[in-house]
């Protein structure tokens, strides 16, 4: 069964005729184009396809489109702003934190959730809110650095 959906996505109203049981990633990058929200695990372990739903971190894998209605859905290609990188991009680039890049978008939208909420987190709260990010090539260093780094805790800290 269809239904009709209305909410925003990267600050822009959309509306939608959706099936009841499509999942948010596959509404995002198949109806939305928006394929920076990556599909990794789909099963919610990989954090790869992190997207912020009212600014806080959801797995799009693992979450209905249906029950984003009349919400606030953000992607990584919300980040940047008229061609100019975000800060959290900015710090990721400037630090090395990404490697492949494939889970640098679902690592950025969890970092910016956190920061939303606590703009000066320590390590062990970054750690807590990448906790459910996979990341196979960097080991993590320069990612921790990376969210220090746009939270300007780092000398690395994006202008």
């Amino acid at each position: 069964m269809k239904r009709i959906i209305t909410l925003k996505i990267n600050g822009a109203p959309v509306e939608d005729a959706i099936d009841d049981n499509v999942l948010l990633i596959d509404y995002l990058r198949g109806a939305r184009h928006l394929t920076g929200t990556k599909q990794g695990c789909d099963g919610g372990e990989c954090g790869a396809c992190t997207v912020l739903v009212d600014g806080r971190a959801r797995l799009s894998c693992i979450t209905l489109a249906a029950s984003c209605e009349g919400r606030e859905v953000e992607t990584i290609e919300g980040q940047a702003t008229n061609g100019r990188l975000s800060a959290l991009q900015r710090a990721f680039h400037q630090s090395l934190g990404a490697q492949c890049g494939f889970c640098t978008p679902g690592m950025i939208m969890a970092a910016d959730a956190l920061l939303r909420r606590n703009p000066t987190p320590d390590d062990t709260q970054i750690k807590a809110a990448l906790g459910g990010n996979l990341c196979r090539c960097t080991g993590y260093v320069k990612i921790i650095r990376s969210v220090r780094a746009a939270a300007g805790m780092g000398r690395e800290a994006a202008p």
